[in-house]
Formats: structure tokens, C-alpha cells, sequence
């Protein structure tokens, strides 16, 4: 009689738990798509992705706003932050920041707050490590800011803003100061930024009590002439630092001392095959979460360059390039599981998806691609599907 009780018992449980594993949601993302607009695309775009199965609906328009080409998103998944890269904002020689409440169940946007990003034409944007600031690189404008955040993601007055000087040999591209990237590092003592303009990586010391950035002991590394420093990527470890130079194509690895701030120059090697000829200008440099390998995107080559990683002294070796399943990569993610690579390909307006081997770190694409119009930046919040 108990045994005859104890099986029903167990009979019911076992309903239970394939009834909640079947009603239970799947963990997922949404995936927001930054653009340059006034080419087909009206602002900010949204899709889900099921990283199991590797299919990417999308949503829609979010959010109508100009030239939200770099976006960020805040720690608890709330607020998200877009850059207007305009040369003009209300009649001023500046462009904008823009900040949007986010729907983690519909992945709308509802808009809440736009201010001035202090400097023409803002193309980097980050949050430090503790939630507390936004800090954006002002690329025609040549400078720098930093913004507190409040507890309702509005952006309070500026507690750091810096004016970058001087200039590079290239007259085209180096007249000036060029801000390009604007990061804290890993442990959130310093923040690195990349001028494109004077061939120059600044580090900077962060007061997370003020807001307030200073120069480190070093202030600065000179990359080569006319190197173009765009975007940096850090090793998991913060003991390694890359450098990537959009106009000689290349990337420089330098030794970081996170007492300091001082780099000290390692590695300097190119982005591009040896048999690649014709212009190119790279976009996006991303180190994998694991610290094993490294990628690039080259804008000419239309590739995704892929560089395993030296774990001991952090020294790059080349792997392999993949075409970046368009024209013209811009941006590029690896979602958070580590298993796919979102490439966005500003010229053939498509997102090219990739799934990772993480033992090798070569890419393989999957047969489709996503249209949008000049896409520039993808950024990944998990949620969940139903």
C-alpha cells in the first residue's frame, strides 16, 4: 500500500517537472542594432536571438533618433544609452547623447532624456565599472566627457570634460584631434582613450567619488605615424592591452601595469593577409571572454581577421581571415555565450551571423543574413523566450 502511494507521488512529481520544463522560458537576448540613418534606417532596431538554436527575429524600429551609431547598455539591463554622432546639436557645434528606458519584454524603447555630448560628432560611448558614469569621445570635436548617471539613468552635468591637441603626418585624416574610443579598464583605476588624430592613446586615472579623470603617471603612448589609433580591447587578465590603428591597419600589444598606468610597447603586427592589396581601414578589435583569441575587422579586405592569444606573455599569432558576409564591417559582437559573432556590415546593410568553434576560434556563417540599413553597433541584453 505504501509502495502502490509512493509511485503515484512519484508519477505526479515527474508531470510536474515536465510541465514546468515545457512552460518554462528559455534564456535568450535581445539585440539592439545602432545605425547611421537618412539611408533607409530611421534609428535604433531590435531583434531576438535564441543562441540554442541561432534564430534572429526581429523586433523593429525602437527608437527614431539620428545616427545612434554607438550604443551602450547599462549593468542591470534598464537604461540604454545612444550617441547622436551629429556635427549640429540645437544650434550648437556639437553632437548629442541620447537615453532610452528599455521593455525587456517587448525590447522597446521608451525615450527619456537627450543633452549634449560637449564636442561635434560623438562616436564612443562606455559606462565605468560601477554603473556610475557615462563617458563618450567627441571625434570631430577632439575631446572627451564624463557624465554621472542617476538612479533613473538620466545624465546629470559633467564632472570631466578634456580637450585633446595636435595632430598627425596624414592631412586627410589628422589635421586634429580625432577622440575616437573612450573605455575604463578592467579593474576601473584608469580610463584609455584612442585619438585617431594626434596617434595617441591617453591614460587617464578615474576618481569614481567625483567623476573626475586626471592623467596618469604616463599620460599617454605615441603609436607610429599616421597609425590612427581607433578602438582598444583588454585581456581578461587587464595585463594586456591592443591597440588597433584603422589608418596603417595593424595592431599594437602593449604590457599594462595596473599600479601605474604605464604600456610598454610589445608586438606590433598587421591586420590584413599577404596577398590583400588596395585600401583598407580597420573598425573593431574584441578579445574573446576565455582570453584565447582575438578578432579584427578590416573595412576594404571585408574580413574578420582571427589571432590566437600567447596566455603567458599575451603576444598575438595570425589564424585565419573570413569574409564578414558583406561589405564594409563595421562593429561587431560576440554574444554572451561565447558562441556566435554578429558582424555588421554598414555598405551591404546586413548582419552576418557567425557560430564560433571555441576550441579553434574559427567562424563558420550560417546561411542567412539580417538586412538593415547601415548598421554600425550590436549590443546583447539577455532575457528571456517564451
Amino acid at each position: 500500500m505504501k509502495n502502490r502511494h509512493f509511485l503515484k507521488l512519484l508519477k505526479l512529481f515527474t508531470i510536474i517537472l515536465l510541465v514546468t520544463a515545457c512552460s518554462a522560458p528559455d534564456s535568450g537576448y535581445l539585440v539592439y542594432v545602432g545605425t547611421y540613418t537618412g539611408h533607409g534606417s530611421d534609428g535604433i532596431y531590435a531583434y531576438r536571438f535564441n543562441p540554442a538554436s541561432g534564430d534572429l527575429s526581429p523586433i523593429g524600429l525602437v527608437a527614431k533618433t539620428d545616427n545612434p551609431s554607438f550604443i551602450a547598455i547599462d549593468f542591470a539591463g534598464r537604461y540604454l544609452y545612444a550617441v547622436n554622432e551629429l556635427d549640429s546639436f540645437q544650434n550648437q557645434p556639437t553632437g548629442a547623447i541620447s537615453v532610452f528606458e528599455i521593455n525587456r519584454k517587448s525590447g522597446k524603447l521608451t525615450f527619456l532624456q537627450q543633452i549634449s555630448s560637449l564636442g561635434a560628432a560623438p562616436a564612443h560611448l562606455s559606462l565605468d565599472k560601477s554603473g556610475r558614469y557615462l563617458l563618450v569621445a567627441n571625434y570631430n570635436g577632439g575631446n572627451v566627457a564624463v557624465f554621472p548617471i542617476g538612479s533613473n539613468g538620466l545624465l546629470g552635468p559633467h564632472t570631466s570634460l578634456i580637450q585633446n591637441s595636435g595632430s598627425g603626418i596624414n592631412p586627410d585624416r589628422q589635421a586634429g584631434p580625432h577622440a575616437h574610443f573612450i573605455q575604463p579598464t578592467n579593474d576601473n583605476k584608469f580610463v584609455m582613450i584612442a585619438d585617431l588624430g594626434v596617434d595617441k592613446v591617453f591614460i587617464n586615472r578615474l576618481d569614481t567619488l567625483s567623476g573626475k579623470l586626471t592623467p596618469a603617471d604616463s599620460g599617454y603612448v605615441k603609436l607610429d605615424p599616421a597609425s590612427g589609433p581607433r578602438h582598444i580591447a583588454f585581456s581578461p587578465s587587464g595585463k594586456f592591452v591592443y591597440v588597433l590603428n584603422e589608418l596603417s591597419s595593424t595592431i599594437t600589444m602593449f604590457i599594462f601595469d595596473s599600479e601605474t598606468g604605464a604600456m610598454q610597447t610589445k608586438q606590433t603586427l598587421t591586420t590584413l593577409p599577404e596577398n590583400f592589396s588596395g585600401k583598407n581601414s580597420t573598425a573593431e578589435i574584441v578579445v574573446d571572454r576565455k582570453g584565447k583569441f582575438l578578432y579584427v575587422s578590416n573595412r576594404g579586405d571585408n574580413s574578420i581577421a582571427l589571432f590566437s592569444i600567447n596566455s603567458g606573455d599575451g603576444s598575438l599569432t595570425p589564424v585565419e581571415w573570413f569574409s564578414s558576409g558583406g561589405k564594409t564591417p563595421r562593429n561587431f559582437e560576440i554574444d554572451p555565450t561565447g558562441q556566435w559573432l554578429f558582424a555588421a556590415n554598414q555598405d551591404s546593410d546586413n548582419i552576418a551571423l557567425f557560430r564560433i568553434d571555441t576550441s579553434s576560434g574559427r567562424l563558420t556563417q550560417i546561411s542567412d543574413s539580417t538586412k538593415v540599413s547601415s548598421p554600425v553597433c550590436i549590443r546583447f541584453l539577455e532575457t528571456t523566450l517564451r
